[in-house]
């Protein structure tokens, strides 16, 4: 039996579990399992909670808190924003942190977290970065220009004229060159609301469409701020979950937005 906490980051929901010696090696069958939204908890993805010292490649990070994230396909991703906030909600009320700003060892880097006091978590993202070039993106038999921006993991962000986002067609994956993006890409569709105020909506690669993507919320203000010449600043992201702020700085971006806790139990592996 597996203990597992579930939670989400504006919809954007994960299987949680602890692991801090890193004994459990789930395969890929049983993580696909925990994801599965009938047969299983389901997810968009998993969070193992596991010390740095005990994964290849980490160790230097010696106990470090080590946010393992899979995709609900299994695969590996560098990065989840809202999954990240949610790590941070479980830690704490798993007691294994005690509120106090903390650093978080993942595969994009060591990020920093902090509880603020409306109950809001906010993350540091690291630096991303865009392309001076953009690339080909289709979907619904469309073609559309898009901004290739690193977020730690890669995205493709289309910024759309206002009243083009509901009729995008996500059914499917996007297409996008794989020579740019040869590890999949997430896609975003951004609509402008007002000054500094966006809509999105996220495919996100071993997933499909979901409620709202941490990374792709920081991908989606960089792109909207390049578009109106801009690179820095305060800006508001409105995925179909919620909503999320961005604050983009010279050396850094952060994040903030809710993570909930919503169930505890165990599950049969």
């Amino acid at each position: 039996m597996l203990a597992f906490a579930k939670g989400h980051g504006t919809l954007n929901d994960f299987v949680c579990f602890s692991d801090p010696e890193g004994r459990l090696q789930l395969t890929d069958d049983q993580l696909r399992y925990l994801c599965d939204r009938r047969a299983g908890i389901g997810g968009d993805g998993t969070l193992r909670a596991v010390r740095a010292r005990h994964v290849p490649g980490y160790e230097r990070y010696g106990d470090t808190w080590f946010m393992d994230y899979r995709n609900a396909d299994a695969s590996i991703a560098e990065m989840c924003g809202n999954g990240l906030r949610v790590f941070l909600r479980h830690l704490l009320e798993e007691h294994l942190i005690d509120g106090q700003p903390v650093d978080i060892a993942t595969r994009a880097g060591l990020l920093h977290g902090e509880f603020l006091p409306d109950g809001e978590i906010r993350i540091s993202m690291g630096r991303p970065t865009i392309a001076e070039a953009q690339v080909r993106v289709t979907a619904g038999g469309r073609a559309f220009a898009a901004a290739v921006v690193d977020v730690g993991n890669p995205h493709a962000a289309v910024v759309l004229a206002p009243g083009e986002l509901d009729g995008i067609d996500l059914d499917h994956e996007p297409g996008y060159p794989h020579e740019v993006y040869p590890n999949r890409a997430n896609v975003e569709f951004i609509e402008p609301v007002g000054p500094h105020h966006v809509r999105m909506r996220v495919w996100e690669r071993g997933v499909g469409e979901t409620f709202s993507c941490g990374t792709g919320t920081v991908a989606t203000a960089l792109a909207a701020a390049a578009s109106v010449g801009e690179c820095e600043g305060r800006w508001r992201v409105d995925p179909p979950g919620g909503s999320l702020w961005v604050d983009l700085t010279p050396h850094q971006a952060y994040l903030t937005g809710p993570a909930v806790i919503v169930a505890r139990g165990k599950v049969k592996l």
